[in-house]
C-alpha cells in the first residue's frame, strides 16, 4: 500500500512537473517552502517571554496539512520549548492531510515527544480534523472539539499509526447509541459528544479560551487563571496578569502556497494558467496574460504535487486546451470544441484521488472555461490578434465598412468579422466609409476604397503621360 502511494505521488508530481515548465516558460523560481531557521518568520512567531510572564503559543492550523504546516507546526513546538513556554496549543480546522506516510509518524512524533504539553482545539462551531488530522488530534496530550465540530476518517492511516507505534485513541470508540448515531467500523464521523464518550478527546469548549482555561484545569497547565468581576458585577474568569497567549500563523509567501495547495484552489488556478497562457500564444508575444498565467501555473504545479491526483485526468485536461486550440485557430468552435469539454469533465472529475473536491469549483471552472472559449476567445481572435488561417484568399475583392478612421492603419468589419486593416497614404479611409478588399498581409488587411483607389491615380497618371508623349510626337 505504502509503495503503491509513493508510486502514484511520484507519477502526480512528475505531471505537475510537465505543467510548471510549460506556465513559467523558464523562470526558476521554485515553490516556497517551510525555511529551517526561526528567524525567518519573526512576523509570526511567538514574542519571547521577559522572565517574568508565562506564554502559551497558539498555533493556526487551518486546511489540509501539507508539508509546509507540518514543518511550521513542528517548527513552533521546537521554539515554544527553546523560550520555555508553558504550552502550545494547536487551533485547528482541517479535512486532513497531503503528507505521506513517514511524514505523517514524524509530525505525530513531534507532537507526542514534545517537552511542552501540546493541546488540540477542533473550532470554532463547524471545525473538523479528519484523517492525518484527527490522529493529530489524538495524539496530543489534551483535545477538545467546539460544539457543531467533528472528527474522524480514520480509516484512511488507521493501520500506519498502530504500525509505527504512536499513541491514537480510536481503539477507546466502542459501539454505542447517541441519538441514532452507531459509532463502530460503519461510522466515518463523530460529532463533539460522541468523540468525548468514545474518548477520543478529553471535553468539550465552545471558544479557544475556555479550551485554555480547561487544559489548566486538568493540570497539563499550572494555574492561569484569575477571578475578575465585569461591570456588571459577574464574576468572571481572565488570564492571570503574567500569562501571555500569542497567536502565530503561517508567513505571507508559506501561506500563499498553503492555501494553493486545496484542491478548489489548485483546480481554478490551472485552469486560469492554461487559459491565460492559450490567450498569450495568440497575442504573438509575451504580455501581461503570460505573466499572470506564469504565477498562476507556478502555485498550480505546486498543488498538483503536494495533493494525490491521478497523472491520466491531468493528462486530459492539457489535451482539452490543446484541442480548445484547434477550433480557435479556425475562428469557429466547432468539432474539437466539443471534444475538449467532454475531455475537460472527464479530466476534472477523475483529477483528484484522495482529496475531494465540491460541485462549486467544478462548475465555476467548467462554465468559466466554457465562457472563454465558446465567446471570449474567438471574438479576441477576430478584432485584434486575428491570425493567418488556411483559405482566406476567398476575402480578396469583398466589401466592408471602415469601424474607424484608418490612415494609415485601423479597424474594418467584413461579413461581420472585425480586423485589423492598412490603406494606402494616399486615400485614407474615414470611420463608416465603404471599402474594398485589395490583399492580405499576414494578420492585416490591405484595403482600399471602392473609388479613388491610388492604382485608380496612377493608372490616370499613366494615361496622362502616354497622351503627352504623344501629342509630342
Amino acid at each position: 500500500m505504502h509503495v503503491r502511494r509513493t508510486r502514484r505521488r511520484l507519477l502526480a508530481r512528475l505531471a505537475a512537473g510537465v505543467l510548471l515548465l510549460v506556465a513559467v516558460g523558464g523562470l526558476t523560481a521554485g515553490p516556497a517552502s517551510a525555511h529551517d531557521e526561526p528567524g525567518a518568520h519573526d512576523e509570526t512567531e511567538a514574542p519571547a517571554p521577559d522572565g517574568s510572564s508565562r506564554l502559551i503559543v497558539v498555533v493556526e492550523v487551518d486546511g489540509l496539512i501539507d508539508p509546509i504546516m507540518s514543518s511550521y507546526i513542528r517548527r513552533q513546538i521546537t521554539i515554544a520549548e527553546g523560550r520555555h513556554a508553558i504550552g502550545v496549543v494547536l487551533h485547528m480546522d482541517s479535512a486532513g492531510t497531503t503528507l505521506d506516510d513517514e511524514a505523517l509518524v514524524d509530525l505525530l512524533d513531534n507532537v507526542r515527544l514534545a517537552h511542552v504539553p501540546v493541546g488540540v482545539w477542533v473550532g470554532p462551531s463547524g471545525a473538523q480534523a479528519l484523517g492525518g488530522a484527527a490522529h493529530l488530534v489524538t495524539t496530543a496530550d489534551f483535545a477538545a472539539i467546539a460544539p457543531g465540530g467533528r472528527i474522524g476518517d480514520f480509516t484512511a492511516v488507521q493501520g500506519l499509526v498502530h504500525a509505527h507505534g504512536s499513541s491514537f485513541a480510536s481503539e477507546n470508540v466502542h459501539s454505542h447509541d447517541d441519538d441514532g448515531l452507531h459509532s463502530g467500523p460503519s461510522v466515518r464521523y463523530f460529532s463533539a459528544d460522541v468523540a468525548m464518550g468514545a474518548g477520543l478527546t478529553h471535553s468539550t469548549a465552545p471558544t479557544i479560551g475556555e479550551f485554555i482555561f480547561a487544559l489548566s484545569d486538568d493540570g497539563y497547565l499550572p494555574p492561569i487563571a484569575q477571578e475578575v468581576t465585569g461591570d456588571d458585577g459577574v464574576v468572571r474568569r481572565a488570564p492571570a496578569p503574567d500569562v501571555v497567549v500569542s497567536f502565530v500563523s503561517l508567513p505571507l509567501i508559506d501561506g500563499l502556497f498553503h492555501t494553493a495547495a486545496s484542491p478548489a484552489i489548485t483546480y481554478l488556478l490551472m485552469l486560469a494558467a492554461l487559459s491565460l497562457l492559450l490567450l498569450d500564444f495568440y497575442t504573438g508575444g509575451i504580455g501581461v496574460a503570460a505573466a499572470v498565467g506564469a504565477v498562476c501555473g507556478l502555485l498550480a504545479a505546486f498543488g498538483l504535487g503536494t495533493l494525490d491526483i491521478r497523472p491520466w485526468a491531468l493528462v486530459l485536461v492539457i489535451v482539452a486546451f490543446v484541442a480548445f486550440a484547434i477550433d480557435i485557430q479556425a475562428g469557429v468552435p466547432r468539432f474539437w470544441t466539443a471534444v475538449g469539454g467532454v475531455v475537460l469533465l472527464v479530466g476534472s472529475l477523475g483529477l483528484f484521488g484522495q482529496h475531494s473536491m465540491s460541485w462549486i469549483p467544478l462548475l465555476v471552472g467548467l462554465v468559466g472555461v466554457g465562457v472563454f472559449v465558446l465567446s471570449g476567445m474567438p471574438a479576441l481572435v477576430r478584432t485584434r490578434y486575428g491570425t493567418a488561417t488556411v483559405g482566406r484568399e476567398w476575402m480578396i475583392g469583398a466589401d466592408g465598412t471602415a469601424v474607424t478612421d484608418i490612415d494609415p492603419d485601423g479597424t474594418v468589419e467584413v461579413h461581420g468579422a472585425r480586423w485589423r486593416a492598412r490603406v494606402n497614404r494616399l486615400t485614407p479611409l474615414e470611420a463608416g466609409e465603404t471599402l474594398r478588399v485589395s490583399g492580405l498581409s499576414g494578420v492585416v488587411l490591405e484595403v482600399e476604397p471602392l473609388e479613388g483607389a491610388a492604382r485608380d491615380y496612377r493608372e490616370l497618371r499613366n494615361k496622362r503621360g502616354d497622351s503627352t508623349v504623344s501629342e509630342t510626337e
